[in-house]
């Protein structure tokens, strides 16, 4: 095992710095072919959230690979290697496994249990499929990682306690707008974050909902799906102006909701007030919205405040348990497969002596049947 952990999330870094480290999707697969490239790594898988990213690579030099992708990582983000060095977390071997599988289970996201991980490392499992940065071994991994995920969501109550950052923001959001289900809604965004936040305000009988994206088609049919209405992000103001709720979350590279925007939306809206939910890292919304009057910003620091719900007991001694016979299960797997080509050398090598020694037998002893020998 030679699996090796670069990363940085909430657990190590302000979310600001977080957010300065977050990597746009355009720029994924740039830096992921990138990491691969790089000498010590053979192979390489990228898993960029909300709230984390981090490089699991295989290597065949530990020291050189973290210098190289560490010096990859602050390059692409535009940060000091001094700086973001020292929010760093390294893992490798074993610990490096243990983990992953951690990730998987939601056992260490902002919300402890919250499932919406296992599809974010499903999706970059599958990009790094189609960019060929992995290989076997991580194949293996990954798949083993998806697995214990999966388990925990299956055997055990901890997703119950932790659904996603979404359900946090909807559980505050029911306090600032009642009934929510009258709320006019606009959803920003028409990913796997803005489809999940749709279903979700379904869910709570919201049924005033509008998409929009920045591809027209991509909003059309998120909102097809979720029995909504569609708009053209070049109405974006027009549509804050008419709604009560706006969730934002496109994972683009620069701000989407800017502060003159929304106040010229505000000054069309009498004393009604908005409530704006920024699930995007980096943020989409600007910091002077949430200065304005009349606005309610809930943005990913203050969910954190928000999201300190802890699963019972029981379910996270499950949970930990679930993923600590996975990890065990799979270096005992990998042990084993890399014992096993010595293991049909030795057998060979008996064969050999054996086969050697009865034919000199034979040699001595001519009148011997073959069946004695």
């Amino acid at each position: 095992m030679s699996l090796l952990v670069i990363g940085i999330s909430h657990r190590s870094a302000p979310l600001h710095v977080v957010e300065q480290a977050s990597i746009p999707r355009e720029r994924v697969a740039g830096l992921l072919r990138a990491v691969q490239a790089a000498e010590p790594v053979t192979e390489a898988l990228l898993l960029s959230t909300c709230n984390r990213v981090e490089i699991y690579a295989e290597v065949n030099r530990f020291h050189a690979a973290v210098t190289e992708i560490a010096r990859l990582l602050a390059e692409q983000v535009g940060i000091e290697l001094a700086e973001l060095a020292d929010h760093l977390y390294v893992h490798y071997d074993e610990p490096a496994v243990s983990h992953l599988f951690n990730v998987a289970a939601g056992l260490d996201s902002m919300v402890v249990g919250e499932t919406q991980v296992l599809g974010q490392l499903r999706a970059a499992y599958g990009l790094a499929q189609a960019e060929g940065t992995i290989g076997r071994r991580l194949h293996a991994v990954i798949q083993r990682a998806l697995r214990t995920g999966r388990r925990v969501q299956a055997e055990t109550g901890i997703a119950l306690a932790g659904a996603s950052l979404v359900s946090v923001a909807l559980d505050e959001v029911e306090g600032l707008l009642s009934p929510l289900s009258q709320a006019r809604t606009l959803v920003v965004g028409a990913g796997a974050m803005g489809a999940l936040a749709g279903a979700s305000l379904r869910r709570r009988g919201v049924t005033a909902i509008t998409v929009t994206s920045r591809t027209r088609e991509h909003a059309a049919k998120l909102a097809a799906s979720l029995e909504a209405d569609s708009a053209d992000l070049d109405t974006l103001a027009a549509q804050v102006a008419a709604a009560d709720l706006v969730v934002s979350c496109t994972g683009a590279a620069g701000t989407v909701l800017e502060t003159p925007i929304v106040a010229a939306a505000l000054a069309e809206r009498a004393e009604r007030r908005l409530v704006i939910v920024d699930l995007a890292l980096p943020r989409d919304v600007a910091l002077g919205v949430g200065q304005l009057d009349r606005v309610d910003l809930l943005d990913l620091a203050r969910l954190q405040a928000l999201a300190h719900l802890e699963p019972d007991d029981r379910d996270l001694f499950e949970s930990r348990a679930i993923v600590a016979a996975e990890v065990a299960g799979l270096l005992a797997e990998q042990r084993a497969d890399e014992v096993a080509p010595l293991i049909s050398a030795l057998r060979g090598r008996a064969q050999d002596v054996v086969d050697s020694e009865l034919r000199r037998v034979a040699g001595r002893l001519p009148t011997l049947d073959p069946t004695q020998l």
